[in-house]
């Protein structure tokens, strides 16, 4: 998987990681932040390697059908571009509502 995507998946989990069931965060968890493998996440899990591949790549479905639908992660990404050039202390107070 190329290095955007996966930093692309990281800022959705942000975003609807609180949507999603623990079992889902755990998996995405390991394999995204911790540096697991499947087949280190398997074992910790007592569950097969397919077992979590399928997991994972249904919660990153799940990110981009909650990004798709509500797109707050793009509505965060323009509303920074356009207070990028206003003065700082309105862009700070801004980007603390955020």
């Amino acid at each position: 998987m190329e290095m955007d995507k996966e930093i692309y998946l990281c800022s959705l989990y942000d975003y609807y990681g609180v949507l999603l069931t623990d079992k889902q965060k755990e998996y995405f968890e390991d394999y995204y932040f911790n540096n697991l493998s499947l087949s280190e996440i398997a074992e910790n899990n007592e569950t097969s390697r397919n077992a979590i591949h399928k997991q994972i790549k249904e919660t990153e479905n799940k990110l981009l059908a909650f990004e798709d639908k509500l797109k707050l992660c793009q509505k965060y990404e323009e509303i920074k571009e356009v207070i990028k050039d206003l003065p700082s202390d309105i862009k700070e107070q801004i980007e603390e509502l955020l």
